[in-house]
């Protein structure tokens, strides 16, 4: 048995407000490419499928197309389940006669206990939960309401969930997990998530690689890099497009699938790259470098979206900067400087009523730029406070 493993596509996500939809729309040609060119037995999506709970209509109509695609089209059974960010219940609808054309989706927690079975393996599939979601699950099914209170952590849920996973066994088969959690080698670990903006979102980062050590191999979403992945049997796929700056950082270490073997004796994963159509680009220079035609010409100009920390920036000698920025660069999706003045020690006022309109905006400057307000730009300040004033 072959699978194709992806995750974290994230249909519907933007940056900084430029739209990421023909990106991920260029990602899922190319994966549907390497599906057919491996003769794989089906798709595996680990989670997070939309950006948000509630998707907007170019979101759901380009999935929809996708979908359409992979099973309808091209007759490829698909194993999907619902991550943090998707509506579960919401995207549960139209689960039982998706699975006809062999299009099987889990987005909640009584729907991993029931595996699909093929003739090589049982895959188990486990969508995002909080321990809410199981706690109250094992209430209805009648654990005790004193039994259900203990379960306090993420731990303490997903061990009593693998547990009864693992009651399902066959022991003739492979036994294949499909989840969406962060999951580090150890609990000393430290995890560096490109996909969330805390390492402990949701107490995710307190599972561990032996909570898993059941399975004969663990496909999983959240994190949005392979190499995040715990151990050989337990591995991310990462996400199939760049979604922000610290991905982009991650320097040789492109996106991509996994191709998944499963025979009776082994199985074993091999990486596929997924070229981007539009790269995104991080430059962190000083002002002369990013204007210098030595450096810029050696950049994708106008083929590329760049993020742009200007160093050593003096932002009082400079106006409309990122105008000429994107003249230079063409689309520049995220701009921030490092002010030459920011480790200076600038003496402020501790209680702020105490100053005028007039002066608050002059203390504003000055820390920002080292420098005061000239008497022009005293003169509009003031202006605009009068005009202000007048419209009271």
């Amino acid at each position: 048995m072959k699978l194709l493993h992806t995750a974290d596509w994230h249909i519907g996500r933007t940056l900084n407000g430029y739209s990421l939809l023909k990106e991920q729309k260029y990602a899922f040609q190319q994966i549907l490419k390497i599906a057919l060119e491996e003769h794989v037995d089906g798709i595996v999506i680990a989670g997070d499928i939309y950006d948000r709970a509630v998707p907007n209509v170019d979101a759901v109509t380009a999935l929809n197309e996708m979908f359409k695609e992979i099973n309808i089209d091209n007759h490829l059974p698909i194993y999907a389940i619902s991550g943090n960010h998707d509506g579960a219940k919401r995207l549960n609808y139209g689960r039982d006669w998706l699975a006809y054309t062999d299009f099987h989706l889990n987005t909640l927690v009584e729907e991993a206990f029931t595996p699909i079975e093929t003739s090589e393996a049982q895959i188990f599939m486990l969508p995002y939960f909080d321990p809410m979601d199981v706690r109250a699950y094992y209430r209805q099914n009648g654990m005790s309401e004193e039994d259900a209170k203990s379960i306090h952590s993420i731990t303490d849920a997903m061990n009593l969930v693998l547990k009864d996973i693992q009651a399902k066994f066959d022991p003739a088969k492979k036994h294949i997990l499909i989840t969406h959690f962060a999951v580090t080698p150890n609990k000393d670990t430290k995890l560096e998530l490109t996909s969330e903006t805390s390492s402990t979102v949701g107490g995710l980062a307190t599972l561990t690689a032996d909570q898993f050590k059941m399975f004969d191999y663990v496909m999983m979403g959240h994190i949005h890099t392979r190499f995040a992945s715990p151990s050989e049997t337990i591995r991310y796929s990462g996400s199939p497009v760049k979604f922000n700056v610290k991905e982009a950082r991650l320097k040789n270490k492109g996106k991509g699938v996994d191709i998944v073997e499963i025979s009776a004796n082994k199985i074993t994963h091999t990486f596929k790259e997924i070229k981007p159509q539009t790269d995104l680009i991080v430059l962190q220079e000083d002002w002369d470098t990013l204007i210098d035609p030595v450096f810029y010409k050696k950049q994708p100009l106008e083929k590329a979206w760049f993020a742009i920390t200007v160093k050593n920036f003096d932002r009082s000698k400079h106006i409309n900067v990122r105008a000429q920025l994107q003249q230079i660069y063409g689309t520049v999706v995220e701009l921030d400087y490092e002010n030459i003045y920011q480790d200076k020690q600038v003496e402020t006022t501790k209680n702020i009523s105490d100053l005028s309109p007039d002066a608050t905006v002059d203390q504003f400057f000055h820390s920002i730029t080292g420098n005061e307000l000239s008497a022009t730009q005293k003169q509009i300040v003031d202006k605009i406070f009068v005009d202000l004033g007048r419209e009271k």
